[in-house]
């Protein structure tokens, strides 16, 4: 493939002066200078690059709440000039750091309270960001908030859920709401099958809370200046790493949504209507036929053998995406829109039993780049591993001038480790897509021990990329023995931070 073939498959014009086979190499006279691979228990940032806290684990967010753990996702709704509300995922628990691994109900009762999600309202003052301490908006869902379920039908007999938790990546609608997204939803209250047979949990709450496991695992929506939410049962269950929102040119919203798992599936939810996502059908990936396959009941002859309705199919929709042949995929993650191209961008993150442990990013292409065809083609866009230098993509975000921003996660014990070795914690990229760089990959920011980057999110200016910093000493043997001191030299504290400087401010104005 020749410099002009290569810059038409990733969707832009321009000249760069390097081959595909050479994509990780650094010639120290260009800037910026990729930042090197680190093992520190910091957060490390390229030249011309910093960043600030913005809130840690624990920090009060109102008189009666607090943020809560493991922050993952952010989405900023803007307010007016320099204010908004910020939504924070808060995915899951350490026990260590909470109150204990004892399995008590005291114990589990607090963990309960540390999941969910934080609205909060943050302003900017001069150049930094700050939490708006009074505001009416500043409050929290966990694993208590009772939520409805959009959804005609009771599922497992009741129209309420309690609490929202697991919620990894997610998305926003055009009519300014929230999409959460419950993923490893087992890991508190088990999984159970159609047969009834069940597993148990990771946290082993079920043994104090009895809950149904089919009350999570949803796509959740959220009103970010009321608080209210719904579990949006339209769009299927399963381990949901994100939902990514847009319009068809019919102008009805699409919707797709990953199956962050070995071997699971890419799925597109099309609403009937222009402004909703409770009704619509939803669809599974064969990348084979490039095809997207109606999982609704009426469309599949081998689902009513199946199953008895509607309902079953979205509660068990893995098990119906199999029986209608979706491609099994390398961990589906988040998903982005491109800029340039109106392509959709899956992160493949790996798939370790198939030894693929670099992972890549998938380019879905819809036919006549309508996202509510049916039909499309497929391609790699980028590949991780050696040539490209990182390793298990994982969270997005474009910039204004079509950059790809992108989060790495590396299992914290297998960091620097066998396929892994030389790679360094998890960092965050940059893809140019333009300019003198264009086609290289950069490391902009390193994070601190066992911890990973997620939730990239740019304040409407496109001066500060907001991003998580999650479980830094995830893999402590104890509480008072932490392998990560970050960010106060004492407990690791999960954390948002502000990421600033002249050079993203050169990047994101395409001045690279």
């Amino acid at each position: 493939m020749n410099r002009r073939e290569f810059l038409q498959f990733l969707g832009v014009s321009g000249v760069i002066s390097t081959l595909p086979g050479n994509l990780s190499a650094r010639t120290p006279a260009l800037y910026p200078v990729s930042l090197a691979p680190s093992l520190e228990d910091k957060l490390l940032t390229a030249q011309d690059l910093n960043y600030k806290l913005l809130l840690s684990w624990g920090d009060k967010i109102n008189v009666s709440q607090k943020f809560g753990f493991n922050n993952d996702f952010l989405a900023f709704h803007p307010l007016q000039k320099d204010r908004g509300i910020m939504w924070v995922n808060h995915e899951y628990v350490n026990s260590l750091f909470i109150k204990g691994p004892e399995r008590s109900k005291e114990n589990i009762d607090f963990e309960r309270l540390e999941v969910g999600g934080s609205l909060i309202e943050i302003r900017k003052v001069k150049d930094d960001w700050q939490l708006v301490a009074d505001s009416k908006f500043n409050r929290r869902l966990d694993a208590t908030t009772e939520i409805p379920f959009a959804w005609p039908e009771p599922i497992m007999g009741s129209k309420v859920a309690i609490g929202t938790l697991a919620g990894c990546a997610g998305g926003k609608t055009p009519w300014g709401t929230i999409l959460s997204c419950e993923e490893n939803y087992d890991m508190f209250y088990g999984e159970r099958d159609r047969k009834g047979n069940t597993t148990k949990s990771w946290q082993q709450w079920e043994k104090v809370y009895p809950l149904a496991p089919e009350h999570y695992g949803w796509v959740v929506e959220i009103e970010p200046e009321t608080g209210k939410a719904k579990k949006l049962v339209s769009l299927g269950r399963c381990a949901h790493e994100c939902a990514a929102v847009t319009k068809a040119k019919n102008g009805k919203i699409v919707a797709y949504t990953g199956d962050d798992a070995n071997d699971e599936h890419l799925y597109k939810f099309i609403s009937d209507s222009d402004s909703s996502l409770e009704k619509g059908k939803l669809y599974v990936a064969n990348l084979e036929k490039g095809e997207w396959i109606s999982l609704d009941i009426n469309d599949q002859p081998k689902l009513r053998e199946t199953f008895k309705n509607q309902t079953e199919i979205q509660i068990y929709t893995r098990e119906a995406a199999k029986i209608v042949g979706a491609t099994p995929l390398d961990r589906p993650e988040d998903i982005e829109f491109d800029p340039l191209t109106g392509n959709v961008l899956i992160a493949l993150t790996n798939n370790k039993p198939k030894k693929n442990y670099y992972g890549s990013i998938l380019k879905i292409m819809e036919k006549n780049n309508d996202p509510g065809s049916l039909f499309f083609t497929h391609d790699t866009f980028l590949a991780g591993g050696p040539k490209t230098g990182f390793a298990s993509p994982d969270n997005m975000v474009f910039d204004p001038k079509g950059n790809l921003w992108f989060t790495t996660d590396v299992s914290g014990p297998e960091i620097n480790k066998g396929p892994y070795q030389g790679y360094g914690n998890n960092s965050l990229f940059v893809f140019f897509r333009s300019g003198s760089r264009a086609g290289e990959v950069i490391r902009v920011a390193s994070a601190p021990i066992d911890a990973e980057f997620t939730g990239p999110c740019f304040s409407p200016d496109f001066k500060t990329l907001f991003l998580s910093v999650q479980h830094p000493g995830e893999n402590s043997p104890s509480a008072d023995k932490p392998t990560s001191t970050w960010p106060n030299g004492k407990t690791p504290k999960p954390s948002v931070v502000c990421l600033q400087g002249s050079l993203l401010d050169k990047i994101v104005q395409g001045n690279i």
